[in-house]
């Protein structure tokens, strides 16, 4: 079985955690917790005949006084930017964690994520946004763990997307 180290990385809030949770457990609790430091779950995957055990880190979000930390990137395989279409400025730190991966990791698979489309009529972050990233060459995903809809789907064109940009890795990395 091959084992992928996949980041979750974003501000505080945008739903990372609780993408995970419904991705592994199949839950969502509207109660905030902020992670500290890093939360590593895990969940096997099915590509075609290949079994992949996913290693999840779900990095604390940054905001104005703290920034993710960039040293838990090394080893992974790939990683989510996730933010929350009701809060545009969760975007621009995507962006801005974006720059910072690209410079720790280089540029391995990497998908931006966003989070909340249950409340659509609530959204800040608009289609030209969206779409601006996407004519750069960014995947783009919207989801929504309260109510699942994206979930399972972002994990595994992301799984797939890394098997494609490195079939032959076979090396597990340990958390």
């Amino acid at each position: 079985m091959i084992q992928k180290k996949l980041c979750m990385l974003g501000s505080f809030g945008v739903g990372k955690t609780s993408l995970v949770a419904r991705f592994v457990k199949g839950i969502f609790d509207a109660k905030y917790l902020s992670t500290v430091g890093v939360k590593i779950d895990k969940k096997e995957v099915k590509v075609g005949d290949q079994d992949v055990l996913l290693l999840l880190w779900d990095l604390a979000g940054e905001d104005s006084r703290s920034q993710v930390q960039t040293s838990y990137l090394r080893g992974a395989a790939g990683y989510f930017l996730i933010c929350d279409g009701t809060w545009a400025e969760s975007l621009t730190t995507a962006k801005s964690i974006h720059k910072r991966a690209l410079e720790t990791v280089g540029d391995i698979p990497f998908m931006l994520i966003v989070n909340k489309k249950d409340l659509w009529d609530r959204w800040e972050i608009t289609a030209p946004d969206l779409e601006a990233l996407a004519a750069e060459g960014w995947k783009v995903q919207l989801t929504s763990a309260r109510t699942g809809e994206g979930v399972e789907e972002m994990f595994m064109k992301m799984t797939e997307e890394i098997l494609r940009a490195n079939p032959l890795s076979e090396a597990a990395v340990e958390p």
